[in-house]
């Protein structure tokens, strides 16, 4: 998987990024950590560019994960009352505490996301407004780690020059 990622990146740059981005997090619950790929792409593209695609591809593969979570629902059937009591009222706590920030932030963090994106689908929380809170976290989150290369590079160069 390393090797096809890193092929993927030096042949196709931002387009490579995108889709590696995309497939890795789009697999529900299998480690492919797509991230990886964030401090080699910051040190061979631009650092800002990189954080947005990387940002947008992951928040497109993650949408895999909350449709998962509103087929699931769907899929279920004659669901029992209890089920859809439990259900409103996780939708209600939802949206007292602002689930779009809820959304934001563990978009942003290292958190389990796709546990995430199937609660997102399985109570029906707006997919645009998930899609966008997922795409502002996923895209401060790389931004972040490509700096970080970034920055972190030079100032390992600088001390030794």
């Amino acid at each position: 998987m390393e090797e096809l990622a890193l092929s993927l990146l030096h042949q196709f740059g931002y387009i490579g990024l995108f889709v590696i981005s995309a497939v890795s997090s789009a697999t529900i619950f299998l480690p492919l950590p797509g991230y990886l790929i964030i401090p080699v792409a910051a040190t061979t593209l631009n650092p800002f560019l990189v954080g947005i695609v990387a940002g947008a591809g992951s928040a497109a593969g993650e949408m895999t994960s909350y449709l998962l979570g509103l087929g699931g629902r769907k899929l279920s059937g004659k669901a029992k009352k209890d089920a859809d009591a439990w259900f409103e009222r996780l939708k209600e706590l939802f949206s007292k505490y602002n689930g779009f920030a809820i959304i934001f932030a563990f978009s942003a963090l290292p958190l389990p996301f796709d546990a995430m994106g199937l609660f997102c689908g399985a109570i029906k929380y707006d997919a645009k407004k998930f899609f966008l809170a997922t795409l502002s976290g996923k895209i401060i989150r790389y931004l972040a780690l490509a700096y970080a290369v970034v920055f972190g590079i030079d100032a390992i160069t600088g001390l030794l020059h």
